[in-house]
């Protein structure tokens, strides 16, 4: 069903998918790219235009706001992140909107063999008549999470032009760096001000998410021997070969992100990168529980230090650094905020469905810092690659729950 949302939402996304605003996990920097700074200063100047209080970009990257309460209530938090992820290109991004999806394939400009199905992507088959936004095919589009800021920015627009709806102050946060696990500052739980919040952050219609992964990173340095290789006979130390020693040692057949699902955790291989005399090995490590997460760094200790023990002469290093926690750890304790957006999604006709997040969201820092922060879904799909394709009826649908949000905060 269409909804006067419909137009507002697809624009922004058109517009916002188009900038270039990918993060990148080896910069120092922060915000790790300039180019998100691009898209952050895009809504700084959209959220002045439509009347929003406290605008300001911090120093840090995030872009806060205020939409003044027209009730006494707490106030809420609604957070969406501009970065996109850096596992696939993402410049040059040319969204498509295909109008009244006819339920066959959907093909793609700039890739003539790439196909969009429902056998490759079943709740597509639940979208027939819908408006389909993907990119040309070369590309992400970036719906993640670009889509939660045209869901954010388009309720916070119609609260503004509509005095009459009552609501509490509403905080916006809108974050670079999240896809590299960044995207939450020390300072922003503070800045944002916010009793409790709410990433739009999600996927289908009416799933709810209070439960994730916690996450480490982890970088293995391998430091070999550098020799000439014609004249190497005892001497050189190819850390190419304990790095592969080391990949070979981990789980093959399960705890990879290939052969576990559910509540199951992984050790990931993300990157390898360097040559004979240094290499490193990156590695994402996941688990539902603090002790499976724990077990899984002490394997990869383990690998290392025995592929060290049978080459003395090479340096191994291993570095674990926590990312994010369940955010369950905390939700749990006090169900409030899940339990009112359960009932706004009831509020705009879905039932709400809640299942773990094989991943992680700003929200599960935020709620670890104090600041209680479940997922709500945007209707994105296929997501860090080609085929990622999103709903605009889907992305209203959140923007309904989003307004209903405000006004049970305050009933």
């Amino acid at each position: 069903m269409r909804t006067p949302f419909d137009p507002e939402l697809e624009d922004r996304l058109v517009r916002y998918a188009a900038i270039d605003s990918q993060s990148d996990a080896d910069s120092p920097s922060q915000p790790s790219t300039d180019v998100q700074l691009d898209m952050s200063r895009l809504l700084v100047t959209e959220l002045e235009e439509m009347g929003a209080q406290d605008v300001f970009l911090t120093d840090y990257g995030a872009v806060l706001a205020t939409i003044p309460g027209r009730a006494e209530g707490p106030t809420m938090g609604w957070c969406a992140h501009v970065d996109t992820a850096p596992q696939f290109s993402a410049s040059g991004v040319r969204p498509v909107v295909h109008r009244h999806y006819n339920g066959g394939d959907i093909t793609f400009a700039d890739a003539p063999d790439l196909r969009l199905s429902p056998e490759i992507s079943p709740y597509l088959a639940e979208k027939v008549g819908e408006d389909i936004i993907t990119a040309s095919g070369t590309t992400l589009l970036g719906g993640d999470d670009k889509a939660g800021v045209a869901i954010a920015m388009t309720a916070a627009r119609h609260l503004l032009e509509n005095p009459d709806i009552p609501h509490g102050p509403i905080r916006l946060a809108f974050t670079p760096d999240e896809e590299i696990g960044r995207g939450v500052d020390e300072r922003l739980p503070g800045d944002l001000g916010a009793d409790f919040a709410y990433t739009f952050d999600g996927g289908k219609p009416g799933e709810i998410e209070f439960e994730t992964f916690s996450a480490d990173g982890a970088r293995v340095r391998v430091v070999g021997v550098s020799a000439h290789p014609g004249f190497a006979t005892g001497k050189m130390v190819n850390a190419l070969h304990l790095t592969s020693k080391i990949v070979m040692m981990l789980p093959q057949a399960t705890m990879t992100p290939d052969t576990t699902s559910g509540t199951e955790g992984f050790i990931h291989v993300s990157e390898i990168k360097g040559g004979s005399s240094e290499a490193e090995i990156v590695l994402i490590l996941r688990d539902f529980e603090m002790e499976g997460l724990e077990a899984k760094g002490a394997l990869l200790r383990q690998i290392c230090e025995a592929v060290a023990a049978g080459e003395p002469r090479a340096r191994i290093e291993v570095e674990i650094t926590p990312q994010y926690r369940n955010m369950r750890y905390w939700l749990e304790k006090d169900m409030r905020p899940v339990e009112l957006v359960y009932e706004a999604v009831r509020d705009v006709g879905l039932e709400p469905t809640s299942i773990p997040i094989r991943g992680g969201t700003d929200g599960s820092r935020l709620t670890e810092m104090g600041v209680p922060c479940p997922n709500v879904f945007t209707g994105m799909q296929e997501i860090h690659g080609p085929l990622e394709w999103i709903s605009v009826q889907d992305m209203a649908k959140a923007t309904q729950v989003a307004i209903a949000l405000a006004r049970r905060a305050v009933t």
